[in-house]
């Protein structure tokens, strides 16, 4: 496969899993809002969403509104749902070749309903149901996917592409949420307390996810290990990367690559970590245990492109 074809099968699929990510945090944060009386600020409420989304342009008198449109509809933003749909949608023109027509229809579909939506349309309606259109576009797209492209290349570089941005995206909020927090009680919560670690969970749509396993009583300790270590949620840190290093495998063994290469031991060693590391292990020093997965994810997303996008001319498949 050309680097320039994986390059962008790549790209795409991250564009998408980050809009549908946007999207979700977005409408949950909503719907908090609406049950916020504390009378706080809106960027002081929308803090949290703004520093996990990596937008730090917010004018400090914006308001709900305001905030909403620049993490949504503000093109001028590389991070908003729109501007993310559309490079995705770039991304997958020119490699038209390459995708099943439901593909490209499913994905040109989904880009023109954002384009022709405007804000206050969205907000003097119903928000949460223009969300769910993006989160079910993104969803359709990942279904049709699933059942209409040939398991080869392109395939493991879109998988590839999904989950190292999931994992990323879910790194980045929980260092947040940790960020937020004065103390990290193992123990139980307040009510205050129980509806920030409610909502969170909801990021990622994890609530009754959790709740399948440990019940609704929602303790930090638990919370963590179910995000962080769970190996059936798929919204989990360590399904992340264990579905990152199978596309790693399936790549390799389809373009002769050697298992022992840099970006191989890379994947590896953050898979291994995941698989073995205990909760109690880490809870004490959370924030850098989070920093070490996040800087070992920036590390195999540069592995990729050294291997397989920035390759010698002269290499071959």
């Amino acid at each position: 496969m050309l680097s320039r074809v994986a390059d962008s099968l790549y790209w795409m699929s991250r564009y998408l899993e980050r809009a549908e990510h946007t999207a979700r945090v977005v409408d949950v944060h909503l719907n908090i809002t609406l049950e916020d009386a504390t009378g706080r600020p809106p960027v002081e409420r929308w803090s949290r969403v703004l520093k996990g989304l990596h937008y730090h342009h917010a004018p400090p008198d914006a308001s709900d509104y305001t905030l909403t449109y620049l993490l949504t509809f503000d093109q001028s933003n590389s991070q908003s749902v729109v501007s993310c749909i559309a490079a995705a949608r770039e991304n997958a023109r020119q490699i038209r070749e390459q995708l099943s027509s439901e593909m490209w229809m499913q994905i040109n579909r989904l880009y023109l309903d954002v384009q022709r939506t405007r804000m206050p349309d969205v907000w003097n309606g119903q928000p949460n149901q223009f969300y769910a259109t993006i989160k079910d576009g993104c969803h359709l797209f990942q279904g049709i996917t699933a059942t209409t492209l040939i398991r080869n290349e392109g395939w493991h570089f879109i998988t590839l592409g999904r989950y190292l941005e999931r994992t990323t995206t879910m790194i980045d909020l929980l260092a947040v949420e940790l960020g937020s927090q004065r103390e990290l009680d193992t123990d139980s919560l307040s009510m205050e307390e129980y509806f920030e670690w409610m909502s969170f969970l909801k990021f990622f749509t994890a609530f009754e996810a959790y709740c399948k396993v440990y019940n609704a009583d929602l303790r930090a300790d638990r919370i963590l290990r179910f995000l962080l270590f769970n190996n059936e949620f798929p919204h989990s840190v360590r399904f992340c990367v264990e579905q990152v290093h199978i596309a790693l495998e399936a790549i390799a063994q389809e373009t002769g690559l050697h298992r022992n290469s840099r970006l191989h031991r890379l994947i590896g060693r953050l898979r291994s970590t995941l698989s073995y590391d205990e909760i109690d292990d880490v809870l004490n020093d959370f924030r850098q245990y989070l920093d070490n997965i996040n800087e070992q994810c920036s590390h195999i997303h540069n592995g990729i492109y050294d291997t397989y996008i920035y390759r010698p001319v002269d290499s071959t498949f």
